[in-house]
């Protein structure tokens, strides 16, 4: 026990935890911003069907669903170069010394 030799019991490691998280071809945060656009295009069906009627209802579920859709392709296609880009002279200040 006190030899210095022991060996712990090797486990498999999931290799794939490094990768971004990937649903339906979505990855990362446009899978959330697809539940975001399923639940507007949801909630715009419902507005519209109470307040003007069931076409005027499915017109607004199509248009903010295919608005939805462009939106998170065009953006997921473009991958890392959607990120914000803050350009200019930034200063941090230190409150402390190290």
């Amino acid at each position: 026990m006190g030899n210095g030799k022991e060996r712990f019991q090797d486990y498999p490691v999931f290799k794939g935890l490094q990768r971004p998280l990937e649903f339906l071809g979505l990855q990362g945060r446009y899978i959330y911003w697809a539940a975001g656009s399923a639940g507007a295009a949801i909630a715009g069906f419902i507005a519209g069907y109470c307040l003007a009627g069931f076409v005027v209802g499915l017109a607004i579920l199509a248009l903010l669903a295919s608005a939805g859709a462009a939106l998170i392709l065009f953006k997921q296609r473009k991958g890392l170069h959607t990120k914000k880009d803050g350009r200019g002279v930034y200063i941090y200040a230190r409150s402390k010394q190290i």
